[in-house]
């Protein structure tokens, strides 16, 4: 005989706290549980108005308060502490239950996990959530990994607690078994990262190129997000540019230390992309650039080195210049999205996953922090051709890069020309280049990987690999 909630959450902070929020708000009965139990008690106490709180004391008590079958969320840090939690409740629970994982666990552990509780009869699902803590209070982006079985339970409940996209839809879906889920928000978050170094680099540009004040600033990202650049990363960035510091009367973002922090998924991003072979150089290029913004003790020795230093274009040719960073910006955006979506193509591919990569750019177009108009474009694209093998290959898409060549380039060189450094962009273009080149320098690497580790090659005009001499005659034999 089981209880009367839904579902229950262990871990209530803010996250936790949100989403066990989020549920009662939605008519679920929630029972909800945290190591610490005061926060159980503020939470109910606080706001327990918002809809029917179970406090759980125990995790067995927790157990004890769910309906069959049971759905347990927890909300900890990822690593050690969710499996110690995992420990905690599945001796608990019974076949057919669930513990689903809302955090921001590596998809390998995740894999793990499942295959482990899988054995117990219990599905394990490791679902990114996307949004912050608002997102989580008012509607998120999910991204459910798992069995078929479990989003049968599952997934009506987290549709009615997820965002919803312009035409009413649910930003969730089934993205696949095991750790599906996870690697689906870790390549989120590596696009983020990019997303928002591009970003950066666009307001460097804008700064020290362009001579526009922080609010002047602001005022053109403010015009932009009517564009096609529309995007939660866009209006919010106006939103910090255009902040007065209190304390100072400076620009707020004068009085910010210029060292960006992370929490690693964008590196785990990278990380997976390097084991897959897949080129993300644009999320790479972001996460490199947090980790150069730290380190400052280099920057300080290096403030010294030859090169020059911008100089502020004039008022007519600035107008126009920030005309060219705005297509730069959109075409390197482009590029990082190709790359991350051949990411999760090489994911699926690897770890034998079904994604529907038209379907999670459709949750992602609200809810989660890369939400924009943009990924309208993406699902359309992947709408029209499934099996499409490179975004930038989208008819549509390749236009719009047409269109924006002349200006990328001349942004990419006036930065170089000026020292103004824009890794993204330049990243973005150099991966644009290498693709459609008839030939790249990798035949001559093989070459030399043959001439000092023998480690053969293929040739143009026949089959087979082969291997040169070097050291000998130089003759060619098969390999």
């Amino acid at each position: 005989m089981g209880g009367s909630a839904q579902i229950g959450v262990s871990g209530l902070a803010v996250m936790g706290r949100n989403l066990a929020r989020n549920f009662a708000r939605q008519g679920y009965t929630v029972a909800v549980h945290n190591r610490t139990e005061s926060r159980t008690k503020a939470l109910v106490e606080e706001f327990g108005a918002e809809g029917e709180f179970i406090a759980a004391h125990t995790p067995q008590d927790l157990v004890t308060a769910l309906e069959r079958p049971r759905r347990v969320m927890i909300m900890v840090k990822a690593g050690a502490p969710t499996d110690a939690v995992i420990e905690e409740f599945a001796p608990l629970l019974e076949p057919g239950d669930m513990i689903i994982d809302g955090g921001n666990a590596h998809f390998l552990d995740t894999r793990r996990r499942e295959k482990a509780l899988r054995e117990q009869g219990v599905h394990f699902v490791g679902a990114g959530v996307s949004g912050g803590e608002e997102g989580a209070l008012n509607g998120p982006s999910i991204m459910p990994g798992g069995s078929a079985e479990s989003y049968e339970s599952l997934g009506p409940m987290l549709e009615k607690i997820s965002a919803k996209a312009g035409d009413g839809s649910p930003c969730v879906t089934h993205i696949g078994t095991d750790g599906a889920g996870h690697f689906v928000k870790m390549v989120h978050n590596g696009i983020e990262y990019a997303d928002m170094q591009l970003i950066g680099e666009a307001y460097q540009l804008l700064r020290d190129i362009g001579g526009r004040s922080p609010a002047e600033i602001a005022e053109i990202f403010r015009s932009w997000n009517t564009g096609r650049l529309d995007s939660y990363l866009i209006e919010i960035t106006a939103e910090v540019l255009a902040h007065t510091d209190a304390a100072t009367g400076a620009p707020f973002v004068d009085v910010v230390l210029d060292q960006a922090e992370q929490k690693g998924t964008g590196r785990w991003t990278v990380q997976i992309a390097l084991d897959l072979g897949v080129p993300v150089s644009g999320i790479a290029e972001a996460v490199f650039a947090r980790s150069l913004s730290g380190h400052a003790d280099l920057r300080s020795a290096a403030e010294g080195l030859a090169g020059p230093r911008p100089t502020p274009l004039p008022k007519a040719e600035a107008d126009a210049f920030a005309a060219k960073v705005e297509q730069a910006l959109y075409a390197s955006k482009i590029v990082s999205y190709t790359q991350g979506f051949h990411e999760m193509a090489a994911g699926a591919a690897e770890y034998d996953w079904h994604l529907d990569l038209g379907a999670i750019s459709s949750i992602w177009r609200a809810g989660c922090i890369i939400r924009a108009a943009f990924l309208d474009r993406i699902r359309a694209a992947y709408d029209a051709k499934p099996d499409l093998p490179l975004l930038l290959a989208d008819p549509g898409f390749a236009r719009e890069i047409a269109a924006a060549q002349g200006d990328w380039r001349d942004v990419v060189a006036t930065a170089s020309l000026q020292g103004v450094p824009i890794p993204g962009f330049s990243a973005a273009l150099a991966y644009y280049d290498a693709l459609r080149s008839p030939r790249l320098p990798a035949a001559l690497t093989q070459a030399q990987r043959d001439f000092f580790g023998a480690h053969t090659y293929r040739r143009t005009d026949r089959e087979g690999s082969f291997h040169t001499l070097w050291s000998a005659d130089r003759t060619e034999t098969d390999a």
